[in-house]
């Protein structure tokens, strides 16, 4: 049975938002034209990517950061997934450009209220795109704030492009303790804020000097004020004594992930590892087992697991493949719908399966709506990776009036990218698979 989606109206949001839009800066980017959404019509659909990393100025982003490395990719946007990033590509200090995404997007936000009373698919059910908000230079602080044209809406300053500390990048004394090798890092931040009903979305990617990416989704804005009736113990009190029930709900986040590492075909490898407890005054052995990953799957994360996507053709100055694993930061796996059930999903790309639930890419009769239904034992040759990071919810005291943002997310390390740190100093340059000990 098709489940029934729960979905806030479009075109009043789209109405409420032009009034707020309209009349703002030159346009940089222009989705396709969409029909009205009081006319039936066809859906939006994502623009082909270029077809190498070169795209025209305002749709580029390129940056070079402390210690010498630097990134670049093309952005787009969509009025379903929003911020788009294209061709992101690392070049690590001294060394050849490495293609690492050919694509990156947030693939939904799935949000199941406790009591079962709603439910929202918020990028392709309830207006996301059209819901980007323009951005004061206060909020994009030593940064570019760049226009972005959502069709029936304006031109909005949406897109935010700075840069920020993070802190320690490494830190190392010496063994003589004649000195200490550190190095302060910032990292390229791309983030948008997109509304939808009373919750605001920031839509952040965080790119770093060593390789890592960070993709990360923190929610904002307000507690839905119709939501104060969760009478039935589905909810937290947050009004004076035992009053305003705020109902408790989960927001489900899928991104949708195209490697190409290289430019080329990718595998995907999943490592396990078991630890065997001591015998008598032993230690406790591990053993680590890797499992080459050639059919679709949907995976559960568990301890000592890890996934990574390898490249086909490339490989770094040692002669070890280039790749990247999977790192997810904390999640509340929500088990209410099949696509919600599994924490990570290996499909074979499919150019009609772009969202993780309430699908619109026009895929076959029968082929389902959800990336649960697309894991159906296809071999694996061009693989698109899914990940789902759930947050369950419950309201507190402090969730008014506003709300304060919470963030989830994961990160992509790098792993064999380079034969070393690739923010080495020179003078540690030669201690590559062996470091030299000092007295």
């Amino acid at each position: 049975m098709t489940r029934p989606h729960h979905r806030r109206a479009r075109g009043i949001l789209a109405a409420l938002a032009a009034t707020a839009f309209l009349g703002t800066a030159t346009a940089a980017a222009a989705p396709a034209p969409t029909p009205s959404p009081s006319t039936p019509g066809p859906r939006p659909t994502l623009a082909k990517p270029p077809a190498s990393t070169t795209c025209s100025p305002a749709y580029r982003i390129t940056r070079k950061l402390d210690g010498g490395a630097s990134w670049d990719m093309c952005w787009r946007y969509s009025t379903d997934a929003g911020l788009v990033l294209d061709h992101v590509t690392y070049q690590p200090p001294g060394g050849a450009p490495v293609r690492v995404l050919t694509s990156a997007r947030l693939a939904q936000i799935h949000v199941p209220y406790d009591d079962g009373g709603a439910e929202y698919d918020d990028l392709t059910g309830a207006g996301f795109g059209w819901g980007l908000q323009n951005l004061k230079p206060a909020e994009c602080p030593g940064g570019t704030l760049s226009s972005v044209k959502v069709p029936e809406v304006g031109t909005v300053k949406g897109l935010c492009t700075t840069t920020r500390a993070r802190g320690h990048a490494y830190r190392m004394a010496s063994d003589s303790g004649a000195g200490v090798y550190q190095a302060q890092a910032k990292d390229l931040l791309v983030y948008t804020v997109n509304k939808v009903g009373w919750y605001e979305y920031i839509s952040e990617w965080r790119f770093s000097s060593d390789g890592t990416i960070g993709a990360n989704v923190g929610a904002t804005g307000s507690l839905s004020p119709v939501d104060y009736n969760a009478t039935d113990g589905r909810g937290w009190p947050i009004g004076k004594g035992a009053r305003g029930y705020a109902t408790s709900h989960a927001h489900n986040v899928f991104w949708k992930l195209d490697f190409g590492l290289d430019g080329g075909r990718d595998r995907v490898e999943q490592y396990d590892s078991t630890v065997t407890p001591p015998a008598g005054d032993g230690s406790p052995t591990v053993h680590t087992k890797r499992t080459t990953v050639t059919k679709e799957l949907a995976g559960d994360a568990k301890n000592m697991r890890w996934w990574r996507v390898v490249s086909g053709t490339g490989k770094n100055a040692d002669g070890h493949a280039r790749s990247y694993e999977i790192v997810p930061g904390h999640t509340d796996t929500h088990a209410g719908r099949g696509f919600t059930k599994h924490d990570v999903y290996f499909t074979q790309s499919r150019a009609c399966e772009q969202y993780a639930s309430n699908n619109i890419g026009n895929c076959p009769a029968g082929a389902g709506d959800s990336v649960d239904k697309w894991v159906n034992g296809e071999t694996l040759t061009k693989p698109t990776v899914w990940v789902n990071i759930g947050f369950h919810h419950i309201a507190r005291d402090e969730d008014q009036q506003p709300m304060p943002v919470h963030w989830q997310g994961f990160q992509l390390a790098p792993r064999d990218v380079t034969a070393m740190n690739p923010l080495t100093p020179s003078d540690l340059a030669s201690q590559n698979g062996q470091p030299e000990t000092r007295s």
